[in-house]
């Protein structure tokens, strides 16, 4: 059973950074595409970003040149560095598995808080 457990949200001010971690328990994590996803009040969960197992990464546009997602096979943990960030991006952040058929029992999440 694959356990995620989400880091590193917080308040900021617009323009500011944060540096998002999750560490996934489980034996896959290594072969598994991984993704941080978000949810604003209201809003539908939305994939932000994804890494392949080989580090290969896709963005959403909203993010595109302002996000960055690495992972770290041996700590089991994706990251998700967000610089320059925008009110907009305020919202509950969580990892996940996009590829797999059944997502993995999602996490807590970490909340985002971004003022203008």
């Amino acid at each position: 059973q694959v356990q995620l457990v989400e880091s590193g949200g917080g308040l900021v001010q617009a323009g500011g950074s944060l540096r998002l971690s999750c560490v996934a328990s489980g034996s896959t994590f290594s072969m598994d595409t991984m993704g941080w996803y978000r949810q604003a009040p209201g809003k539908q969960r939305e994939l932000v970003a994804s890494i392949s197992g080989l580090g290969y990464p896709n963005y959403a546009d909203s993010v595109k040149g302002r996000f960055t997602i690495s992972r770290d096979n041996a700590k089991t943990t994706v990251y998700l560095q967000m610089n320059s960030l925008k009110p907009e991006d305020t919202a509950v952040y969580y990892c996940n598995a996009p590829t797999r058929r059944v997502p993995y029992t999602w996490g807590q999440g970490t909340q985002v808080t971004v003022s203008s």
